[in-house]
């Protein structure tokens, strides 16, 4: 081991705590409780000095941690700018979801194993951020997978079971092909090495290109699958409805930035400034930033449309992403955009979440029309919900505008290119074009956050307003107020004063990305950049009076408008994958069972020729000669009874058949276990010849 080891105890740290926490739970629950506010606020602390320790007259100074052989490869961390700033967001997010944690898990049970597997998830994610090669990054992101499963999993009832297996499917599917990507990356750079990975993939860039993209496309695939980009969503949208609020805050805030991680890896570190790679990320995250957007509108539950919404600002920063590598040097304001928008949305769904754990914990309902009005007369929680739907919709004065405008300005910039001719992609109109799907995808925004606050703090319940005000007055005790109220009120801090708290955090992180400088300093607040902010408001505006109030919604049975979902049942992607999913296992199955005939014939060939039996007469007596004389003994000593102790009440056995025909079986199943061996070993020594002489030939 060499380096700073205080990188490898930010990530072991947690998951000690974590069986420890396990075992104090089994003595105390509330010991445990506090330990696990104690672990998670001492690694927050550890980070925050790491911060300030860093800092020096030219800026914040990396440190790394090398663990050489560990598991083949060895364990390699590092700690710069953006990795500290990403594991302070994290670290401040646990804490925050852990105090909350033990008031909305009151009344769950396995709270011991809840916790346990929370803070194992925390290891795995600040591994993740501090990884320094790929190795090491998979390792940890696996970990981070299976251990972030339970929590999806955690009621144990039907639709959590099936959003976990769902889950986890999209997950180890995800990492086997993220594997096969990194294995063909080391056979053709020989290193997975975030530094080494751009100027080795230069040096064999003209032989090795679709190579490279091949890997490149491969690794992706389980990272996005992570984010949720389209069309690997299909486990956020039924894991977060029926994952404890806290876990869903830190799935959406945290583990798809884990995901988003590895896609900044391959955009700024292995295909850096590439326009090809760039506008293929560019393509998913529109179409994911429009998908997820329009799927939330037509939601009528609130932690699915959350959870959607997820999916449409994690296409947000794909398209940031994106953007970076078509702007080549001149991509200061895509990387400024992206990695502002990744803050804010991860403290964003901390507060959105958490608002909604608190209605799901008194109601035990998500869907719109039973939670209606549950917010009236809560001013607290109606601020904490305002302050995140603000902040998510871009709204000036907000903290998602601040990002917003900066990823508006990149697609600006590069449509300026184009109309100059300048453009590797696309034209002047195909860009302007993309410009209004990332204003109508804002507008949508703006529409969902709309439509979710009316239902909760505008309108009243049919038949349980009173019941509401009444019964529901203390919701939620100080601990958990505290939790959900302190990143409620850094939301409008960061966009009010984004000179003096946004661009620093820019500044801090910009280095990983290998942006080229700001020209400028950006004027947040000009009539041009305000204009866009105004124009998605308008277009949210006309959806939500012009959707959602009419098309959306319908009067029900008592008279009183309810909402519903419209979202045609055949779109359910889940569903077709599935389908697609089964009928690849029956075509399998049916070549499966073909090729079980062909080698039940061979072995039936096999049987007749090379391995014909010895004739029954010849072996039956010898075979039958032990179970003969053992039957004769017990039936002899049965009837011995019969005549002494069991007079009354004799005993009829007929032992010799019995033990004749248990002898039989046993010889029998020997015999095919044997020649199914043997016919085994005989397929082997075929396809090692086979094999040989292939060697052979291409020598």
């Amino acid at each position: 081991m060499s380096g700073n080891g205080f990188l490898l105890f930010l990530a072991v740290w947690p998951m000690a705590a974590g069986l420890a926490s396990y075992l104090i739970g089994r003595v105390s629950k509330t010991g445990r409780d506090f330990f696990a506010d104690g672990a998670v606020v001492l690694e927050f602390a550890a980070v925050l000095w790491l911060l300030f320790s860093g800092f020096s007259s030219s800026g914040f100074s990396a440190s790394e941690f090398r663990w050489e052989g560990f598991c083949g490869l060895g364990l390699h961390l590092e700690l710069d700018g953006f990795r500290v700033l990403y594991g302070l967001t994290a670290s401040f997010m646990w804490v925050m979801t852990t105090i909350f944690s033990r008031e909305y898990l009151a009344r769950y049970r396995n709270r011991n194993r809840y916790y346990l597997f929370l803070l194992l998830t925390f290891g795995a994610v600040m591994g993740v951020f501090l990884s320094a090669d790929f190795f090491t990054a998979f390792l940890f992101f696996e970990v981070m997978s299976f251990t972030s499963f339970v929590w999806v999993a955690h009621e144990e009832k039907a639709a959590a079971m099936g959003a976990a297996v769902t889950y986890l499917g999209v997950a180890v599917i995800g990492g086997m092909v993220t594997l096969m990507g990194l294995f063909l990356f080391f056979h053709v750079t020989g290193t997975l090495e975030f530094s080494e990975l751009l100027p080795a993939c230069q040096a064999v860039w003209e032989e090795k290109r679709g190579t490279l993209y091949l890997a490149g496309g491969l690794t992706a695939f389980g990272f996005a699958a992570k984010a949720g980009v389209f069309p690997l969503h299909i486990w956020l949208p039924k894991a977060h409805p029926v994952a404890p609020a806290p876990a869903s805050a830190l799935l959406s805030g945290i583990l798809t930035k884990a995901g988003i991680f590895g896609l900044l890896v391959l955009g700024c570190q292995v295909f850096r400034h590439d326009p090809f790679w760039g506008m293929a990320v560019f393509v998913f995250g529109v179409v994911t930033m429009s998908g997820g957007a329009f799927l939330a509108v037509f939601s009528v539950d609130l932690k699915r449309t959350l959870a959607c919404s997820s999916m449409s600002q994690i296409g947000f920063i794909l398209v940031g992403l994106g953007l970076q590598g078509l702007l080549g040097e001149e991509n200061a304001l895509a990387v400024r955009g992206t990695l502002l928008h990744m803050v804010n949305h991860s403290m964003i769904k901390l507060v959105l979440f958490m608002a909604a754990g608190v209605v799901y914990m008194n109601l035990h309902q998500l869907n719109l029309n039973e939670i209606r009005g549950f917010g009236r007369k809560k001013p607290l929680l109606l601020f904490c919900f305002l302050m995140g739907a603000l902040g998510i919709g871009g709204i000036p004065l907000w903290n998602g505008y601040v990002s917003k405008t900066l990823l508006h300005e990149g697609i600006v910039e590069y449509g300026a290119l184009a109309a100059e001719g300048a453009a590797v992609w696309g034209t002047a109109a195909f860009w302007k074009g993309a410009e209004w799907i990332f204003l109508i995808s804002g507008g949508l925004t703006v529409a969902y956050m709309t439509k979710l606050f009316v239902a909760l703090f505008v309108e009243r319940h049919p038949g349980r307003q009173e019941e509401f005000e009444q019964k529901h007055r203390k919701y939620w005790n100080p601990e958990s107020r505290l939790a959900v109220a302190v990143p409620a009120l850094l939301l409008p801090v960061m966009g009010i004063f984004p000179g003096l708290v946004m661009d620093p955090v820019a500044e801090l992180g910009e280095g990983f990305f290998g942006g080229g400088p700001l020209a400028h300093p950006v004027r947040y607040f000009s009539p041009e950049n305000l204009s866009g902010g105004l124009i998605s408001i308008g277009i949210g505006a006309v959806i939500y009076f012009g959707v959602i109030r009419t098309v959306l919604m319908r009067k029900g049975e008592r008279g009183v408008r309810e909402y519903v979902d419209r979202w045609p049942a055949w779109l359910d992607l889940e569903r077709m994958m599935r389908g697609i999913g089964k009928g690849l296992l029956e075509v399998c199955a049916v070549f499966c069972r073909l090729l079980d005939r062909a080698v039940d014939g061979t072995v039936v060939l096999a049987r007749k020729t090379t391995h014909r039996q010895l004739k029954e007469d010849k072996v039956q007596v010898a075979r039958n000669r032990l179970a003969y004389r053992a039957g004769c003994i017990l039936e002899w000593g049965s009837e011995v009874l019969n005549k002494t102790v069991r007079r009354k009440h004799p005993r009829e056995r007929a032992y010799v058949r019995r033990l004749m025909e248990f002898e039989e079986k046993t010889v029998r199943t020997n015999r095919i276990i044997n020649e199914s061996l043997s016919f085994a070993l005989l397929l082997v020594s075929v396809g090692l010849i086979v094999v040989l002489l292939y060697l052979l030939w291409i020598r």
